[in-house]
This record gives C-alpha cells, structure tokens and sequence, in this order.
C-alpha cells in the first residue's frame, strides 16, 4: 500500500497508547506517541482548570503539530497516538463551553488552530476508540496516574459527548469505529488481529465502518 498515516482516536483512558503500540508490533508500524508526561503544566491543570486551560492546551497543540509534521515526512507508515484535532475539537472546545478557558484565550487559540489546520495534510484513516463512561472510569483507575484519578466524572461525560458529535461530522478522511466496551484487544490477540484486519481492509478503501 506504500505509506500510510493513521491516527487513533478517543477519550482518556480508552487505550489508544496501548493500541497504537500494539498495531504498530503487529503491522511493523512507527508510532508516534502523545505527549502526556512530559507537559509541565498537566498536573496544575487538573488542580485548578480555569488557571491553566490555556498554557496547557497549547502545550499539547504545539506538540501536536510538531509530530504532525514528522509524521508527514516520515519515510514510512506511521500510527499516531491521538490527532491534532481532537486538542482544538474536543479538549479546547469543551473548557470553553464549561467556562474553563476564558473567550479570549479560546479566540487566540482558534485561531492558531485553525491557520495552521490549513496547511496540514489529513491522515489516511482514524480509528476511533468508542467506549462508555463505565469502561473509561475503570482503565483510567487500573492505569493508575495520580492526577487522573481526580478528574471530575462529569468533565470525562462531557468528553464523550463532545467525540460522538466530533466523530459523526468528521470528512478530512475515513473512520474506522471500535466498540472498546467489547472489544479487549489487550487481553484478547483475536481482538487485536479482528481490528487490524479492519484497519488494513479500511485502508484498501473497503467500506467498513465499524469492527464488530
């Protein structure tokens, strides 16, 4: 198929850095991970969101953008642990909407977004991680990160609301759904195989929509 560029999508803690490792061992693929540890204003953030919205957005579009870019240089497929535009789509968006990012900031960081949008070429295909709040509520407690246990359930249901609507009008490229309430690629190597086989049949443009 030549190179390829694809991009897993979905809430936190629904699996896309455990499913983009594993796709990218199973495919012999490159993956690009998020940038989540390493943002020095994450842990303020979810301490005091209204403060550090802003400073913390930007980090990870910057992020973004730069993998992005060598993601589209890159000589080889590649499989990317979260898109550009979920940042600007679902995270930005939804602090504004919960009053959580100032209209001035959100204006400012559109802006950016959206200039710079422009220029970028859209990946082959999305997977897109589906999950209910149930399944997200235990992977982020079974992972363990102390400042993730502190996020408000309400904020992670708002999340989810958000992707669904995100999701449905999304055209930049095609989209291939999984179910992760189940789906258990990690426990499941039949799971795993199930989505990959999709992936591949998606990218040789069959119409699939979702694995099941």
């Amino acid at each position: 198929m030549g190179k390829r560029f694809i991009a897993v999508a979905g809430n936190i803690g629904v699996g896309k850095s455990t499913l983009s490792r594993m796709l990218s061992e199973y495919l012999c693929w490159h993956p690009f991970y998020e940038a989540v540890d390493d943002n020095p204003y994450l842990a303020d953030f979810y301490q005091d969101m209204r403060t550090w919205s802003f400073h913390s957005q930007i980090f990870f579009l910057s992020r973004r953008l730069r993998h992005h870019r060598q993601i589209v240089d890159y000589p080889s497929t590649v499989i990317q642990d979260r898109t550009v535009y979920e940042d600007a789509e679902i995270f930005a968006r939804n602090l504004h909407e919960q009053n959580l990012m100032s209209k001035r900031d959100y204006a400012s960081y559109r802006e950016m977004y959206e200039a710079i949008k422009a220029f970028l070429p859209p990946p082959d295909l999305i997977i897109y991680l589906q999950a209910s709040m149930s399944t997200l509520g235990e992977r982020i407690r079974l992972r363990g990160r102390d400042y993730e246990q502190k996020i408000d359930p309400a904020y992670l249901e708002q999340l989810n609301t958000l992707y669904e609507e995100w999701i449905e009008g999304f055209s930049l490229c095609p989209v291939l759904t999984v179910p992760s309430d189940e789906l258990d690629f990690v426990r499941n190597r039949t799971h795993l195989e199930l989505i990959a086989t999709k992936v591949l049949e998606k990218l040789q443009g069959k119409e699939v929509v979702t694995v099941a």
